[in-house]
């Protein structure tokens, strides 16, 4: 998908936004906050929650899962096979990171847990794969590939040009 580190780098801000916001969306009515939070307080949420996730993809998530990847004994040629095991390893590394942000967050909110930090915590990471993995693989990153490929890729296609 991006060649350069310019396209990398807009795809991961069109990735990271997609998801983002969905997740945020669902993290807050799994917690009942949908209608506690004022229009400013969600913005803000959103914000927060895009920029700690855009760090976290940027600095460590996606280095990681790119050199996993590329290390594993898979035929390459197969350009499906890559997207969907750098998406899995994407995913996981999101996830885990992004549910630690979630559960202090919420305690931050909240000031109590109902369990042990490490249960809840157990918890959120294994609500949020059951969301994020599907969410990843069948909409937002055939989504996001077409409008980076439509809109930002810049060595299209001959085809493409021609039109």
């Amino acid at each position: 998908m991006p060649e350069t580190k310019k396209e990398g780098f807009y795809f991961g801000l069109m990735m990271c936004f997609g998801m983002v916001c969905v997740m945020t969306f669902y993290n807050l009515s799994t917690n009942g906050l949908m209608g506690e939070m004022t229009l400013i307080e969600l913005l803000m949420s959103l914000l927060v929650g895009y920029i700690i996730a855009l760090l976290f993809e940027m600095i460590v998530v996606g280095p990681i899962a790119k050199k996993i990847t590329f290390r594993l004994p898979f035929n390459k040629s197969h350009k499906w096979k890559i997207i969907l095991i750098l998406s899995t390893c994407m995913v996981i590394g999101m996830v885990f990171f992004m549910s630690f942000y979630g559960l202090i967050m919420s305690y931050a909110n909240s000031g109590s847990m109902e369990h042990s930090f490490l249960r809840e915590y157990v918890s959120l990471f294994i609500k949020n794969v059951i969301v994020a993995f599907p969410l990843q693989l069948l909409i937002i990153g055939p989504l996001v590939r077409w409008l980076f490929v439509k809109y930002v890729k810049t060595n299209k296609p001959m085809s493409a040009k021609a039109q």
